[in-house]
């Protein structure tokens, strides 16, 4: 643990020059958002899904309630579009009007994965393929120009359930028997670079690829792999594979790929719940909300906690809205990024 405080000074510069964040007025013409329940704003709400939360207590702290975030309230996405100066949410896929494809999309789904099969267990999720085939009859119908999408914002945050609904359970899935941890992490990024082949085919040039956080730091995971205090080191150091390929992967496409500006968002280090504590947050190994024993969602409209600022984990898997602003004003800053900050993306 005593090796991992170091690792913990983004977060405290992210909070250091918060108040020196600048907010834009809306440089971008449009922004697309493409992941999993991290990013999802309401994608799911229709589908024959477990991995849906259109319910309360979710949304408690956003202004239209519960719409599908897992969160409290505001996701990364979210606080992102908000720094880059739009006006508006980025409204879900589902039930957007065509001509919102000039302004953006998020077409971000929980539990999807880069594997097709991940996450079969909780029913219907859109997997980060159908996504980009989503995208792809979006600007179609709508007839965006090129040039309009090559100056576009594009973030794309997917793998966690690869590894938390794939890899790291048994049952249904037989991946980890079949794959190492550097086995498994390479067929992911084979998967993931032929993704990011495609969204530059269909116009993204500025894109901001998220790593995975440190999973194994998650209540649900710190039940499941470890004794529920600690974080699971095995999945952690699984996790820590595939970030570097990934981070590498990034790297690669800026100087391969012409006109591709792709940076990469370090959500590991430093995230493990010891770190939080230097920003004040006090309770990082359990959720705000009522979880069921097993379970990782809320339990609907049961209690959760008063002080929500203080929690890392809204329910057993995913953030608070306080720990989202942390991590969209650590990647808008540059903190967190590289080579190019957020900010920077939005500028040019």
């Amino acid at each position: 643990m005593v090796e991992e405080l170091p690792k913990a000074c983004w977060l405290v510069a992210a909070i250091m020059f918060a108040a020196a964040t600048v907010v834009y007025g809306q440089q971008e013409p449009c922004f697309f958002v493409f992941g999993d329940s991290m990013s999802d704003n309401g994608n799911n709400n229709n589908l024959k899904s477990e991995a849906k939360v259109n319910f309360s207590p979710y949304g408690i702290d956003f202004p239209q309630g519960p719409t599908g975030r897992f969160s409290n309230g505001r996701t990364i996405p979210d606080i992102i579009a908000e720094l880059s100066g739009f006006k508006d949410f980025i409204p879900p896929f589902a039930g957007a009007s065509p001509e919102q494809a000039h302004t953006g999309m998020n077409y971000a789904s929980g539990g999807s994965g880069l594997r097709e099969e991940t996450s079969e267990h909780l029913g219907d999720r859109i997997s980060i393929r159908k996504q980009l085939q989503n995208h792809k009859t979006a600007i179609t119908k709508a007839n965006v120009p090129a040039e309009r999408l090559q100056q576009c914002l594009y973030t794309i945050n997917i793998g966690s359930n690869d590894y938390i609904n794939n890899y790291f359970m048994s049952k249904p899935y037989n991946t980890k028997r079949r794959y190492t941890p550097k086995q498994y992490a390479y067929s992911l990024i084979i998967i993931y670079r032929s993704h990011l082949k495609n969204l530059y085919r269909l116009g993204a040039r500025k894109v901001a690829v998220f790593g995975l956080s440190q999973i194994g730091c998650t209540p649900k995971i710190m039940k499941s792999h470890s004794d529920g205090k600690i974080c699971s080191r095995e999945v952690n150091e699984a996790v820590k594979i595939f970030n570097k390929n990934l981070d590498d992967l990034v790297m690669d496409f800026n100087k391969k790929v012409r006109g591709a500006k792709f940076t990469f968002v370090d959500l590991f280090s430093g995230g493990d719940p010891l770190a939080f504590k230097f920003l004040g947050f006090k309770v990082g190994d359990k959720s705000c909300c009522t979880v069921n024993p097993g379970e990782e969602l809320c339990v609907p409209n049961q209690p959760v906690c008063e002080n929500r600022t203080e929690y890392v984990f809204w329910d057993d898997l995913h953030s608070s809205e306080a720990t989202n602003m942390v991590v969209a004003k650590g990647s808008f800053d540059g903190i967190i990024t590289k080579p190019y900050s957020i900010a920077q993306l939005v500028k040019e």
